[in-house]
C-alpha cells in the first residue's frame, strides 16, 4: 500500500534590503549602503541556502514609495540582482516581483524564462499590480488605473506570458551537428494572441526552460486578487493575524481554484512572518522595542495612515484608529495591508501608538517576538492546522536576523520532523512540491 508523504514546512526569506524593521539600517553592525550592494543580497541568499530555505524573493516598486529621508528603497532591478544571486548559489529559489501595470508580456516571459535558464531551473515570477500614484506618473498616467481594470490587464497578461513560455516544445532543440540540423520548427509556434489588453504574435526567442515554466507567485487579498490567484499561482504570499484568518483565505483560494480545475490543493499559502528573536522572551522584547524607539514617530505614522488611505492628521498617537475606516482611494488602493491592519486591532482596545509597536512600524504583517522555541511552536501551530503551507519570513534585520533564525529556529523544525536537512531536488518546483507543468502547445490564450 502506498503511503502519502507527509507535508512539508516551506520557508522563503523576503530580502527587504536592511531589514523588515524601518530602523534595522542603524543598528550598529548593518551597512546603511547594503539596500544597493549586490554582496549583501548574496551574503543573505548564501545564509539560507545553507539553511536549506525553499527560496529568496525580492519585492519591487516602480516608484519611491518610503519616506527616503529616514528609509532606506527598495532600488535595484529583481531580475537583475537575481541573476547575480543565481551565479553565486547552486540550489536555493530566486523568485522576484514584475507588475503587470507597466510592463509588457513578453518583455517578462523572456527575463523571467532566462532567470530560469539561467539559474538551473530555480527562478519563480510574482505578480503584481500596482496601485501607488508615483508608478503611474512615471509611466505617464496621471491616474492609477481602476482596480478591475488593472486586474483584468494582470489576467490576460499572465495567460500571454505562459503562452509564450509553452511556445516551443520540450524536444525542439536538437543541435545535431551530423545533419546540421539545429531545431525542429514544427515544435516552435507562434501564438498569436489578439485580446483586450495585448496583441503578441510570438513566438518567444528561447526555449522552454528547465522548470517548463517558472514558478508562478501572487500576493493578492481583494476579490479580485483572489480570483487572479486562483487562476494562476502557484503560490500566494498572504497577510494574516490569526489560523482562522489564513485558514479562510486558504480554503477561499483553493476552492476557487479547484472550481477553474486545478485540483483541490492547487495553490501554497505563505503568509508572510516577521520575526524578532532572544534568547529569551525579555530579550527579544527588548530588542524590540530598541529597533521600533529608532523609528521616528512621524514616519510611522504616516506609514500607517498610507496604509489606511486617511490624512496623517486623523492618527493621533495615544487615540484609537478611526472607527469609519473604508478602503483607500474609494477600493483602488492596496486592500491587503488594510484588512491585515484591521484585523490586528479587531476586537481589542488599543491606541494608535499600540498598532505601530505592534506592527514594528512595518506594513500590516504578523511579528512573532520571542525566543528560538515559541517561534518555531507558533509556526508548527499553523502549519499543522492547515492554516500556512509555509511562511514568507521577513526578519527584523538582515542578515543578523536571518542568521537567528537560521541557527534557531530552523534545528527544531527539522528535529520536530517539518522541515527538510537537505534539499531533494535541484528547482523551485521541486522544493515547492509542484510538478512540472505539461506543454500545452503553445495554443492561443482565453482573451479577457
Amino acid at each position: 500500500m502506498s503511503q502519502t508523504a507527509p507535508r512539508q514546512l516551506h520557508l522563503n526569506v523576503n530580502i527587504l534590503h536592511s531589514g523588515f524593521i524601518p530602523s534595522a539600517w542603524r543598528l550598529p553592525e548593518a551597512d546603511p549602503l547594503a539596500f544597493t550592494d549586490v554582496g549583501h543580497y548574496v551574503k543573505v541568499a548564501q545564509l539560507a541556502e545553507a539553511a536549506k530555505l525553499d527560496a529568496v524573493f525580492l519585492a519591487d516598486n516602480a516608484s519611491i514609495i518610503e519616506q527616503i529621508d529616514f528609509r532606506p528603497i527598495t532600488a535595484l532591478e529583481p531580475t537583475v540582482l537575481l541573476a547575480a544571486v543565481a551565479a553565486a548559489t547552486t540550489r536555493i529559489g530566486i523568485i522576484g516581483t514584475a507588475s503587470t501595470s507597466y510592463n509588457e508580456p513578453y518583455n517578462i516571459a523572456r527575463r523571467f524564462a532566462t532567470l530560469d535558464h539561467v539559474s538551473g531551473g530555480r527562478a519563480g515570477w510574482n505578480i503584481v499590480t500596482t496601485a501607488d500614484p508615483g508608478s503611474a506618473r512615471n509611466f505617464g498616467l496621471d491616474t492609477v488605473p481602476d482596480h478591475a481594470g488593472r486586474y483584468a490587464r494582470a489576467d490576460e497578461f499572465t495567460q500571454v506570458v505562459k503562452a509564450l513560455w509553452n511556445s516551443w516544445d520540450d524536444d525542439a532543440v536538437i543541435g545535431d551537428k551530423a545533419s546540421g540540423r539545429f531545431i525542429d520548427e514544427s515544435r516552435v509556434r507562434p501564438i498569436a494572441h489578439r485580446g483586450a489588453h495585448f496583441a503578441v504574435q510570438g513566438p518567444l526567442n528561447l526555449p522552454r526552460t528547465p522548470q517548463g515554466q517558472p514558478v508562478l507567485v501572487q500576493a493578492g487579498g481583494s476579490g479580485d486578487g483572489r480570483e487572479l490567484a486562483a487562476r494562476h499561482a502557484e503560490a500566494v504570499f498572504s497577510a494574516a493575524h490569526t489560523i482562522e484568518e489564513s485558514l479562510a483565505y486558504s480554503r477561499a483560494i483553493n476552492e476557487r481554484a479547484a472550481a477553474l480545475g486545478r485540483g483541490p490543493h492547487a495553490v501554497k499559502i505563505l503568509p508572510g512572518l516577521a520575526t524578532i528573536i532572544g534568547a529569551t522572551e525579555a530579550q527579544a522584547l527588548r530588542r524590540r522595542d530598541e529597533l521600533v524607539d529608532l523609528i521616528p514617530w512621524s514616519y510611522s505614522l504616516k506609514r500607517l495612515a498610507g496604509t489606511l488611505g486617511v490624512p496623517v492628521e486623523r492618527l493621533q498617537l495615544d487615540q484609537p484608529l478611526p472607527a469609519d475606516l473604508a478602503l483607500p482611494n474609494g477600493g483602488n488602493g492596496n486592500h491587503t495591508f488594510f484588512h491585515a491592519t484591521l484585523s490586528l486591532v479587531k476586537g481589542r482596545e488599543h491606541t494608535v501608538r499600540d498598532v505601530i509597536r505592534a506592527l514594528c512600524g512595518g506594513g500590516g504583517h504578523r511579528v512573532l517576538v520571542g525566543t528560538p522555541e515559541q517561534v518555531a511552536d507558533e509556526i508548527e501551530r499553523w502549519f499543522r492546522a492547515g492554516a500556512a503551507d509555509g511562511f514568507n519570513l521577513m526578519p527584523d534585520a538582515l542578515p543578523g536576523g536571518l542568521q537567528d533564525f537560521t541557527e534557531g529556529v530552523v534545528p527544531i523544525l527539522q528535529r520536530r520532523g517539518l522541515f527538510r536537512r537537505e534539499y531533494e531536488g535541484r528547482t523551485l518546483r521541486e522544493h515547492f512540491g509542484l510538478a512540472r507543468p505539461v506543454n500545452v502547445g503553445g495554443a492561443q490564450v482565453r482573451a479577457a
